[in-house]
């Protein structure tokens, strides 16, 4: 099977979530469109201040984290590879009065369908890694729409999270490996995380697992130098149907921490100016 198959697969499933995404209390765009922004906390802390920056946002699914980024005065575009995203992303847009631009295109094909324009930063968050299975050519990608001296902001899951089971009533059970070979494992999941009881039947994906060691070493191997690495012990969904609510508004915790584990981390990279 080749990879623009397992693509089309990933892309159907996408197709038909955002409209169970755009109307979930997950996501609550009602809130967002009263001002609440989508972006976690610490984020706008950790990249900076992106007043009268060009920001890219990678992976951008319909667009609320993109237009939250506008709100902190950004100059934003937000690229996706779903067509019904992108439509999503620009009725949000203009329904909330931001202006933003939203493209619709494989992140690996994103430096030929932008024109070869570049960034003043180069945007990525929560779960979008595991859709790509080429690394390398991700972070090559990424270094070529940044301009000298702009950044790359990740924020992720942490792939130790990925080992434990998340069907597991209670505790921390290793059920998958940390190191995978290049096929994607295959998932046939009805629903969805912002709606588990949402009928789908676009439900075939695959999906990638990286190392940490993978990440870092794709990031600098494309030139780019690393600033910071932080790692966290919460969340802000519920990877664990066990979790607690964080001291964080919207995160969420294992109980008591006892078993701290990684579970998500930052990390930010800048292209030599």
């Amino acid at each position: 099977m080749s990879a623009e198959t397992w693509f089309e697969a990933n892309r159907r499933n996408w197709d038909e979530r955002v409209p169970i995404h755009r109307r979930s209390a997950f996501y609550d765009v009602p809130g967002f469109l009263a001002g609440k922004t989508s972006l976690e906390p610490d984020e706008p802390d950790e990249l900076g201040d992106v007043a009268g920056k060009s920001l890219l946002h990678l992976q951008c699914h319909f667009g609320m984290d993109t237009l939250c980024w506008a709100r902190l005065g950004a100059t934003v575009t937000g690229l996706d590879f779903s067509a019904p995203a992108v439509e999503a992303a620009r009725e949000l847009a203009a329904e909330a009065g931001i202006a933003a631009d939203f493209v619709e295109a494989n992140v690996y094909d994103a430096v030929a369908a932008l024109g070869g324009r570049t960034f003043d930063v180069v945007y990525t968050s929560r779960g979008v890694l595991v859709w790509l299975p080429d690394l390398t050519r991700w972070a090559e990608t990424v270094a070529a729409l940044l301009k000298p001296g702009g950044v790359l902001y990740l924020r992720e899951g942490h792939p130790f999270a990925h080992v434990f089971d998340d069907e597991a009533e209670s505790g921390l059970s290793v059920r998958y490996p940390y190191f995978h070979g290049p096929e994607p494992d295959r998932w046939d999941d009805p629903g969805t995380y912002a709606d588990p009881t949402a009928e789908t039947t676009e439900n075939e994906t695959y999906e990638w697992s990286h190392s940490m060691g993978s990440i870092v070493t794709a990031i600098a191997g494309a030139g780019l130098a690393i600033e910071f690495l932080h790692e966290f012990d919460y969340l802000c969904w519920k990877a664990f149907p066990w979790m607690e609510p964080g001291d964080i508004p919207g995160t969420f915790v294992l109980p008591g921490r006892r078993e701290s584990i990684p579970l998500m981390y930052s990390l930010r990279a800048r292209k030599p100016a």
